[in-house]
C-alpha cells in the first residue's frame, strides 16, 4: 500500500479516560485536508519530544484501526518502524501554507458537532473548530498523582494481547498535571461553553516554566507563564482555532465527548483587529 503524508499537528498528553493503546497518539492531515488521529505510537520521552515536531510532514504505512469506530482512527502497520519525515511548514506570511491544509474544515456550533459525534454515519471525533469569543482561561487545582486505580485497568489491558509493548511506560516518565485548564467561550450560537484543554504543548509548556522558577508560589509563576501563552497571546493576539477531539471511551459514553487536544493560533496582520474576543 501506497505510505500516508501526515501534517502532525496535535500530540497528546497521557490520560486515563482512554484504552492503553491510545494514552500517545498523534494527530494530524493529510494532504486533501481530512483530519486522523494515529496510535499506537512507540513512546520514549526524549522521542516523542524530539521525533515528533509539529508541522513536519511525516510519512506512515497506515491501516485503518479495527478496534477503534471512530473513523478517523489509524494504526501504523508496523508501530515501530522508523519514522520518515520529509518536510515542514513554517510560519512564513502569517502562517498561509498551513491554513491553506488546516482550515478546509471549520466547525463553529458545538451542539451540531456532538450530533454528528453520535450519529453512525460520521461518528466524528477530531475536527478544527473556531470559537466566536473567548470569555476566559480558567486553571482549577487537581489530583496530583495518576490514579493507581485506573493505572490497573488499563495495565489490565496488556494481559489480554490488545496493546503494543511501550519502551517507556508514560505514566511512570510524565507527571500528572496538577491543574486543568480549560477555554471559556462562546459558539455560532452564542452558547457558553468550558472545554478542558489536553495538549502536549501546554503541559510542556507548565514544566518547562516550573523549572525556571524557585520558592513556595513556583507553581503559580508557571500558571501565568501557560495563562501568558495561551489568553494574552493567543487568544488576544492571534487568530485562534482549537483542534476538539475525543476519547474511545469517553466518546461512547458522554453526552459532550470533546475536550481541546491542541490549538492553532495563526498569526495576523497588524492591521487586524480581533473585535470579535472579550
Amino acid at each position: 500500500m501506497p505510505l500516508t503524508k501526515v501534517l502532525i499537528t496535535v500530540k497528546a498528553y497521557p490520560t486515563l479516560s482512554s484504552h492503553y493503546n491510545e494514552q500517545l497518539s498523534l494527530g494530524g492531515f493529510r494532504e486533501d485536508g481530512t483530519f486522523i488521529r494515529i496510535y499506537p505510537i512507540p513512546f520514549t520521552k526524549k522521542t516523542y519530544d524530539e521525533q515528533y515536531q509539529l508541522y513536519d510532514w511525516v510519512e506512515f504505512d497506515l491501516v485503518r484501526s479495527n478496534r477503534d469506530f471512530r473513523l478517523e482512527s489509524f494504526s501504523p502497520v508496523v508501530p515501530d518502524a522508523p519514522v520518515k519525515k520529509i518536510g515542514h511548514l513554517g510560519e512564513a506570511d502569517h502562517w498561509s501554507d498551513r491554513k491553506a491544509i488546516v482550515l478546509k474544515n471549520i466547525y463553529r456550533n458545538l451542539s451540531t458537532l456532538v450530533v454528528e459525534s453520535k450519529h453512525e454515519a460520521f461518528y466524528t471525533s477530531l475536527v478544527v473548530f473556531k470559537p466566536t469569543r473567548i470569555l476566559g482561561f480558567e486553571v482549577e487545582e487537581t489530583e496530583r498523582e495518576w490514579s493507581r486505580e485506573r493505572r490497573s485497568k488499563l495495565y489490565a489491558e496488556t494481559n489480554y494481547g490488545q496493546v503494543f509493548e511501550q519502551p517507556e511506560d508514560p505514566f511512570e516518565v510524565m507527571p500528572k498535571l496538577p491543574y486543568k485548564f480549560s477555554y471559556r467561550f462562546v459558539d455560532q450560537e452564542n452558547k457558553e461553553i468550558t472545554l478542558l484543554v489536553e495538549d502536549w504543548q501546554l503541559a510542556s509548556l507548565y514544566w518547562k516554566s516550573l523549572k525556571k522558577f524557585n520558592g513556595a508560589d513556583k507553581e503559580q509563576k508557571a500558571i501565568h507563564e501557560v495563562r501568558k501563552k495561551y489568553l494574552q497571546e493567543y487568544a488576544r493576539n492571534t487568530d485562534l482555532h482549537f483542534f476538539l477531539g475525543t476519547t474511545q471511551n469517553v466518546h461512547a459514553s458522554s453526552k459532550q465527548p470533546f475536550t481541546i487536544v491542541g490549538v492553532f493560533p495563526p498569526t495576523m496582520p497588524p492591521a487586524v483587529v480581533q473585535g470579535s474576543l472579550f
